[in-house]
């Protein structure tokens, strides 16, 4: 393989002419961003303990009223992309959200895409576009892009939640900006109640429904159940997984980033396939440990890793009696629509 110049060998009067007329030589740095058979990464794979975000984030409910915040939020930051540009991966934005009781968080619409993954707590909900959603653990709620949302909270205990926006991406094309609106009317009806059996949607009689979404909560029972179902059903089936999707187009639930539920079977230990996309775990019931590449990392019930792409990552459940119960979010989605989506086993 031939050695490449350096920009150093180039003459200061030729690198200065460059430099003059917003010109740079490509071959000094052609390797910086054509690296031989596997990509360069910054994003490091990295583990944040709920037992010890929980306290920083509550302490932050007590430090800033909803007033002077809009929304309460603590950044899930990757080191590897570094502190100040707030994301887990290449696309992946993780934070934190407290909501406390009585508090309303305003309404607004903004161009990333972005789901809820309830943490803990009773009470509160989401309006999407007029639409209520309960937020109860483990449950999965959409705000798509362009949509109006707002949160509010009913209860008497503190509400957490973990965002996962595409806001990387949105914010690497220049085109990311939000909205402030005003409190929504709650229209009747809600999706999960005409979408609640799979293999079954409503019958358009007149006309099919217009919504991009028409599916907005997915219930962590739901999604329980459906896992359970499957590992009793398919007890040779090594991977107990499913997508969450758009139940009118079957893709994913969202066009950028892909998100999942997995089980893992008492004292299993499951093998990833190596994939470009980088990949975001958040553990929703039981334990694991989670080993990617040459690190590890014991989860806990709330704790959120994430790995980079092509990238070996295992997962082992660490009750030998009872199942553990995962959320995945993954750029897969992104990675198919760019025709880079690699799966090397």
């Amino acid at each position: 393989m031939n050695e490449l110049g350096r920009l150093e060998d180039l003459p200061q009067d030729y690198r200065d002419d460059l430099t003059r007329l917003n010109l740079v030589p490509l071959w000094p740095s052609l390797r910086a961003v054509l690296p031989h058979q596997v990509p360069t990464r910054r994003t490091q794979a990295t583990c944040w303990p709920y037992a010890t975000l929980r306290p920083l984030l509550l302490r932050a409910g007590e430090l800033t009223p909803m007033a002077k915040a809009e929304r309460r939020v603590l950044v899930l930051a990757n080191p590897g992309h570094g502190l100040a540009k707030m994301q887990a991966s290449a696309a992946i934005y993780l934070g934190m959200q407290l909501l406390l009781p009585g508090e309303w968080a305003p309404a607004h619409r903004h161009t990333p895409n972005a789901v809820r993954m309830i943490v803990e707590g009773e009470g509160a909900y989401t309006t999407v576009d007029g639409e209520r959603c309960p937020m109860s653990r483990g449950d999965l709620i959409l705000t798509p892009t362009g949509l109006w949302h707002e949160h509010g909270h009913d209860g008497d205990q503190p509400v957490v939640w973990l965002d996962v926006l595409d806001l990387p991406l949105v914010y690497y094309t220049e085109t990311s900006y939000a909205v402030e609106g005003r409190r929504q009317q709650v229209v009747p009806g809600r999706g999960e109640q005409a979408y609640t059996r799979g293999g079954m949607v409503p019958t358009p009689v007149f006309e099919r429904s217009r919504k991009a979404y028409p599916l907005l909560r997915y219930p962590w029972a739901d999604a329980r159940a459906a896992l359970v179902a499957l590992a009793a059903g398919r007890p040779d089936q090594e991977s107990v997984q499913v997508t969450y999707v758009n139940p009118e187009t079957g893709g994913h639930a969202q066009n950028i980033l892909g998100f999942y539920a997995l089980m893992l079977r008492p004292g299993q230990t499951l093998r990833l396939p190596v994939r470009s996309p980088a990949m975001v775990l958040h553990q929703i019931e039981g334990g694991a440990e989670v080993t990617v590449a040459a690190q590890r990392f014991t989860l806990a019930a709330a704790d959120t890793c994430c790995a980079p792409g092509y990238t070996e990552v295992s997962l082992r459940n660490l009750s030998a009696d009872q199942p553990a119960f995962l959320f995945m979010a993954d750029e897969s989605p992104l990675h198919h629509k760019l025709g880079v989506f690699e799966n090397r086993g």
